[in-house]
């Protein structure tokens, strides 16, 4: 906490979400000090990332060309067991994709979330990739649901696939990850009598060439911010299917969103890296 008690913070003012992407996008490395995840998961910053290495056993990084593969240690040491794990099953090597940024913080695209370090995508497709098509795979994400019939897509779909999703919630680290609904459908009916598991899998929206795996907050985050609880059970009942029941009622107008303040402490990084609105 030396840091933030020594940091000077001129206001406490909301940041528009442009303003405040641009800023933590500008800073391009971590922040120093003892690993402290701050906020919550779609409004925090995190001190003392560290940057996953590109290549370890059992995984690659791709996209490495945006600068998003930094993290909390624990989620480091969550990736790279993960990756030792699918090894040892015998799976090809997983691709990591975006993690969070050098200080975490918001993003200008692509994530509401991913701001505190403990977040990270990890494709259905699997390596390897050669190093500079890792770099920026455009184009290369295979979707693994059929969008119209609202299934998963057999002829891509293998029970590798299935094996990870299953490596990567047995680690008690892990709060919830989010898979497209009809993936979620796919591993309740084949999961078989083992199925504990199934309820840190949770349905989102999008999510169809990806999973997006979130940790806990490590228990010295005293600044950190879980989410709610999960529901007992293994989430595959009516909720789960009434992700698929038509929508009713008028739409709503998009409108410009005003975001929260963010805390603190993250104001405070801020401003000690001179990005002040």
């Amino acid at each position: 906490m030396k840091l933030l008690k020594t940091l000077f913070v001129s206001g406490l003012a909301c940041f528009s979400l442009s303003a405040e992407a641009t800023l933590w996008e500008q800073i391009r490395q971590p922040i120093s000090g003892s690993p402290q995840s701050i906020g919550g998961y779609s409004n925090g910053c995190i001190i003392g990332a560290k940057p996953l290495a590109l290549k370890g056993e059992g995984y690659q990084v791709i996209r490495s060309a945006r600068n998003r593969y930094y993290g909390h240690p624990q989620l480091l040491d969550y990736l790279t067991q993960l990756g030792q794990k699918a090894k040892n099953a015998g799976l090809p090597p997983m691709l990591i994709g975006d993690m969070g940024m050098p200080a975490g913080g918001r993003f200008s695209s692509g994530h509401a979330s991913h701001q505190t370090g403990l977040d990270a995508d990890i494709w259905l497709r699997f390596g390897p990739m050669d190093d500079e098509t890792a770099k920026n795979p455009a184009g290369l994400a295979t979707l693994m649901v059929d969008q119209d019939a609202q299934v998963v897509d057999e002829r891509v779909w293998t029970p590798n696939q299935t094996t990870l999703i299953k490596l990567a919630a047995s680690d008690p680290r892990v709060n919830r990850i989010f898979v497209n609904p009809a993936i979620k459908v796919k591993l309740c009916n084949t999961a078989g009598s083992d199925r504990a598991w199934l309820q840190k899998i949770r349905p989102w929206y999008g999510h169809d060439s990806h999973i997006h795996v979130r940790l806990t907050c490590p228990a010295d985050a005293e600044n950190c911010e879980n989410q709610a609880a999960l529901l007992a059970g293994d989430g595959c009942g009516d909720e789960l299917y009434s992700w698929f029941e038509p929508k009713t009622g008028a739409s709503t107008a998009s409108k410009s969103k005003v975001l929260p303040a963010a805390p603190y402490q993250c104001q405070m990084i801020l401003s000690s890296q001179g990005l002040t609105n």
